[in-house]
């Protein structure tokens, strides 16, 4: 059984563990969102083809950073094996509009943009309205934090 005065222990003895630790403090996150799938499985080529969120296939698959990134069919799974970079979302799926606020958030597949042939998610429909609002100020400040917020 926990004492107060153990548990008090325990938390002043915190910051000298990661001190002394640092790779315990700095638990990096994805640089891909995936829950368990990149950007909840959904086909990222379809954005650009289909201007729409499309549910990807286990039939259909690729593995890139680290990542496994589903697409409708085996045309989209090639576009994007061959040239990923061209199709993967900026923040590596994370919302956009947190990103340029400088923290980490989920993504939902309706909310979304392409701005100059790039791929934005966001985390639902209001944050992809403030998105909107400065397109080009909010990807200069996420790119500003970016990686930095992975941790």
């Amino acid at each position: 059984m926990l004492t107060r005065r153990t548990t008090l222990g325990f938390l002043a003895a915190t910051p000298a563990a990661f001190a002394l630790y640092p790779e315990m403090a700095s638990a990096r996150e994805s640089e891909i969102f995936m829950n368990p799938i990149a950007i909840n499985a959904i086909d990222p080529v379809a954005y650009f083809q289909q201007q729409k969120p499309v549910a990807g296939s286990a039939n259909h698959k690729v593995r890139w950073k680290g990542a496994e990134w589903r697409f409708s069919n085996a045309e989209n799974a090639a576009k994007f094996a061959a040239e990923p970079v061209a199709y993967a979302p900026i923040f590596g799926g994370y919302c956009a509009f947190a990103a340029s606020r400088g923290y980490l958030a989920p993504t939902v597949p309706e909310a979304w943009t392409i701005y100059d042939g790039k791929l934005y998610l966001n985390a639902n429909l209001r944050a992809q309205k403030l998105w909107r609002k400065d397109i080009p100020g909010n990807i200069a400040a996420g790119l500003s934090n970016w990686p930095g917020i992975l941790g």
